[in-house]
């Protein structure tokens, strides 16, 4: 029965698939099985007599041997995972169980070596644990890893008093390029950003990929808040540099959020939400800039939050309303024309800015059904006054430029309900920024033919206050230039603000566009720009936006005069 036993376990021994090792007590190898040639790579020829070092890879450093033959001392066994070499020099996981042989007095007698090769199952855990927490793209920490990473970092900070940084950082027009170049050419603008995100801090900081064009930076053990700031100007500066895309060369900017531990929040939940509203607030400032997060950045994000929340429901309880402010013909003094203006009366907080109210409509959405509102009052209106004020009288509508990416208020189906109403086309003004004409997708240019071909005017707003670019008014068939008030706030007969505007009506002359003035206060501004040759007026001197009943009153009694006024000079009001 012993010798079977003994035949019993030889057998396992050889044919068993994992790797076997009979050593001395202190390691050095007394035999093998095949298992072990076929895992390592050794014969028992090269490695008999030989330390089982021999196989240490390097990746394990000498505490980590230290405790393992620590272990086997004082409990004569161990187990667990490290990574080995074979004879060719690649290395190879395995997972070991080491047993002792004791002697009958008790000291170590021989040791036995279990193990098992366990690369695949390790690469592949390796492979999951990336893909779980490493962007695929940029090879950055992803979001999951980034939030862990900063509450451990926080917890640090806490427990050594020391202070954290987070950078929330969003690159500007990535969308435009995107669209414009491609997917592919996306991709790799994202990759360099994110090179060149890695080369302005230490390794010890994190930058991290939250998904989009959107980035976040975890700054630890700094002493100095103008170094977070400088570190979130360089970033900028690079990032300005110019991407090659193929043959292109485009060119980005950035805008940042600074928010830091312990000042700004004690926890991840609270510093992201401060890191977000300060990058916001960089973004509203005009961009390609980093902002300080401060106390009154999380007022403003709470009373945009309400007022998104109540803008859902504003429509349906009536509380828009529009206000017309007059737009005066120059030369003969009537007013067949008018600017509608959207006003809200907030049941708690009385009225509110459109200044206010309308940015965040466009991010919250609702812009869409606003526009669509103010499109269809404006509408009902001016079949009223045409017939109470003038047969061809005109209202002007500011049209958002998202409106122009809903194919629901496309050109021609603004120009079919006016139509239905027995309307003319001309009886609706769109005014429209030149930041939508700066950004202009072919959806825009083709929303804009479709306007200008069924017979929609077009007003450019606030010119001369953007780029000015002369190619637009070329490409884009306008009906009208609307001179900024900043060009008429301080006219006077000396001023180069009226050289401007001479040089802006002439132009507009030549290209067939009529020009309206807005601002206009005072009656030496509005003989000025006359005799310029402007064409329409808008302003304080003439009327302040007004509710509809008031607004017709002041038109029918301006008209009135005017026309007793030509009457007596006998010049035709035509």
């Amino acid at each position: 029965r012993a010798e079977e036993e003994l035949r019993r376990a030889a057998l396992v021994y050889q044919t068993s698939s994992e790797g076997m090792a009979v050593m001395n007590a202190q390691g050095d190898i007394i035999t093998i099985n095949p298992a072990f040639t076929r895992i390592t790579g050794y014969t028992l020829d090269e490695v008999k007599g030989h330390n089982i070092s021999l196989l240490n890879s390097g990746r394990q450093g000498p505490e980590f041997y230290d405790g393992l033959w620590h272990t086997l001392d004082q409990k004569g066994r161990w187990q667990g995972e490290l990574w080995n070499r074979r004879k060719d020099g690649s290395l190879y996981a395995e997972a070991l169980s080491i047993n002792t042989i004791f002697n009958t007095d008790g000291t170590p007698h021989q040791r036995v070596a279990l193990f098992s090769d366990i690369t695949q199952r390790k690469t592949h855990e390796e492979l999951i644990w990336n893909q779980a927490n490493y962007d695929s793209l940029t090879g950055l920490p992803n979001r999951r890893m980034f939030r862990e990473h900063l509450d451990q970092s926080l917890a640090t900070a806490r427990d050594t008093e020391q202070r954290l940084a987070l950078l929330f950082l969003d690159l500007d027009r990535f969308k435009e390029i995107n669209d414009t170049h491609g997917h592919d050419a996306g991709d790799l603008l994202l990759q360099t950003a994110a090179q060149r995100l890695r080369s302005c801090v230490r390794e010890s900081d994190m930058v991290a990929r939250l998904g989009g064009d959107e980035f976040t930076l975890v700054i630890t053990h700094w002493h100095d808040e103008h170094r977070v700031e400088e570190l979130a100007q360089n970033l900028i500066k690079r990032l300005a540099e110019p991407f090659h895309i193929g043959k292109e060369t485009e060119y980005l900017s950035a805008s940042v959020g600074i928010t830091l531990f312990p000042q700004d929040g004690g926890d991840t939940e609270t510093l992201l939400k401060h890191a977000d509203q300060a990058m916001y607030a960089a973004k509203r400032l005009g961009r390609n800039r980093w902002e300080r997060f401060t106390p009154a950045m999380q007022e403003a994000a709470l009373m945009r939050s309400r007022i998104a929340r109540d803008l859902r429901t504003a429509l349906a309880d009536g509380q828009f309303w529009l206000a017309y402010q007059p737009i005066v013909n120059l030369r003969t003094g009537h007013i067949h024309k008018a600017e509608a203006l959207i006003r809200w009366q907030h049941p708690i907080h009385g009225h509110i800015s459109p200044a206010t109210f309308i940015p965040i409509a466009e991010e919250a959405g609702t812009i869409q059904d606003i526009g669509r509102w103010v499109f269809e009052t404006a509408a009902h209106q001016v079949k009223a006054w045409q017939t109470s004020l003038h047969p061809d009288f005109q209202i002007s509508v500011n049209k958002s430029p998202l409106q122009f990416r809903d194919t629901a208020q496309r050109g021609e189906l603004w120009a079919q309900r006016l139509e239905r109403m027995d309307l003319s086309t001309h009886s609706i003004v769109l005014e429209i920024t030149e930041g939508l004409l700066m950004d202009a997708s072919d959806a825009t240019r083709e929303h804009l033919h479709q306007l200008h071909a069924a017979g929609v005017q077009v007003a450019l707003d606030d010119f001369g206050t953007g780029y000015s670019a002369l190619s637009y008014l070329h490409e884009f068939e306008l009906d009208y230039l609307k001179i900024d008030q900043s060009f008429v706030r301080h006219l006077h007969g000396a001023s180069k603000d009226l050289a401007l505007c001479k040089a802006t009506i002439v132009m507009a002359h030549e290209l067939g566009m009529k020009v309206v003035a807005e601002g206009i206060e005072t009656e030496e501004q509005r003989q000025l720009l006359r005799h310029a040759g402007c064409d329409y007026g808008q302003g304080y001197l003439f009327a302040r936006p007004l509710p509809a009943a008031e607004f017709q009153a002041l038109a029918l009694a301006h008209n009135r005069l005017a026309d007793l006024r030509h009457h007596r000079l006998g010049v035709s009001t035509d």
